[in-house]
């Protein structure tokens, strides 16, 4: 499953140069990767209050051209992988209407219990594994 999310870009998400900041693709990652769980009706909230968190340990992008304000984008995220402990997720960033690539990148999850990586329950699990293409 792909989900893609638009967003327009702040005169806060730019740097002094007039491009957008690197750091701002790591948030804007996040946004697809909660949209893509919303779309599996999954929400953070719903893991957090059954005692789950869902952090990053690892993250990873590629920079290919600078996005400007009032840029719209467009964030495809897609899942690639998916156990019981972790779930792996792909990201393109471009322009809308556009094919060229801005940003491409990868962020690893694991699902935890109580501050320990744990084994997601099959009500979220089997959500989860209808994203997988």
């Amino acid at each position: 499953m792909t989900v893609k999310t638009l967003y327009r870009v702040k005169f806060f998400d730019t740097d002094t140069m007039g491009v957008v900041h690197h750091s701002n693709y790591i948030r804007w990652f996040e946004t697809g990767r909660v949209e893509f769980l919303r779309q599996l009706d999954i929400t953070l909230t719903e893991l957090m209050n059954d005692g789950i968190l869902f952090p990053i340990v690892e993250v990873g992008a590629k920079f290919h051209a600078p996005a400007k304000f009032d840029d719209e984008l467009e964030i495809v995220t897609t899942a690639e992988a998916l156990t019981r402990a972790k779930m792996k997720f792909s990201y393109v960033i471009r322009r809308c209407g556009e094919e060229k690539i801005l940003v491409e990148g990868t962020s690893m999850n694991v699902f935890t219990f109580g501050g320990k990586i744990c084994r997601l329950p099959e009500k979220f699990f089997s959500r989860l594994e209808r994203g997988l293409d």
